[in-house]
């Protein structure tokens, strides 16, 4: 039976602060199952279709609004008076997406994954109420709020002339990389400070005593050598 009641994805709230996740969510699962018409407006789906997107809503909605459309059985109908219902999140949620977006530097944040959780998370709200951003514009948010102790790399950056989002975030997560080995070398041995010996290299006092050593002896053997060649 916990395989039955077993969700997909969170469930549509009762407040609906989770619509437009909780949207993509069912559109996505939907397409998944051959069955997204069903939420379409004057569709022709087959009613097993229906049925089956009828049980994937309701499955996924809070329990006091599965209560309230228990007697819905036509997945659009339901999908059109919830976004009825709570589609208004668009006007709630432009505002202050628009105000993430302008307060958001890529100096704010100690890992690059984060700040790029953080521009998609802002765009996908953004797109939901209708605002698209493209590669250009996540590309100069990130190059323009470096801080100021990076502004060589940032040059660097634009000479490349970088085309996608993506392939900025690859040489940042590549610098990042980088960086956190040189520091973590930095620690362990500072600069100016010699090399760790390996366990099998030469103590170098021992070496200067077996060179003397070595001439020494060489030096007493080749004048015994003259001397016997002399008698």
């Amino acid at each position: 039976m916990s395989n039955l009641s077993k969700l997909e994805f969170p469930a549509l709230s009762i407040s609906g602060e989770n619509y437009i996740q909780w949207c993509a969510h069912v559109k996505r699962h939907l397409k998944s199952e051959g069955i997204y018409d069903t939420i379409l407006e004057g569709n022709k789906c087959s009613e097993k279709d229906k049925a089956k997107a009828d049980v994937i809503l309701h499955k996924h909605i809070d329990e006091m609004l599965q209560f309230e459309y228990s007697n819905s059985d036509n997945p659009s109908e339901l999908w059109k008076d919830l976004k009825s219902r709570f589609d208004h999140q668009k006007e709630v949620l432009l505002p202050s997406a628009r105000d993430e977006w302008n307060k958001l530097r890529f100096q704010d944040f100690k890992k690059v994954n984060e700040y790029v959780s953080n521009v998609f998370k802002i765009c996908s709200t953004l797109k939901f109420c209708g605002v698209t951003l493209t590669d250009d514009d996540m590309i100069e948010k990130t190059l323009s709020t470096f801080h100021a102790s990076n502004m060589f790399l940032q040059t660097q950056y634009r000479l490349q002339k970088i085309k996608k989002f993506s392939e900025l975030t690859s040489s940042l997560l590549v610098a990042e990389k980088n960086n956190d080995l040189l520091m973590k070398n930095h620690q362990a041995r500072p600069t100016g400070s010699l090399a760790i010996p390996e366990a099998n290299a030469v103590d170098t006092h021992d070496a200067r005593n077996y060179g003397r050593k070595w001439a020494q002896g060489r030096g007493r053997g080749r004048g015994h050598f003259i001397k016997n060649e002399t008698l």
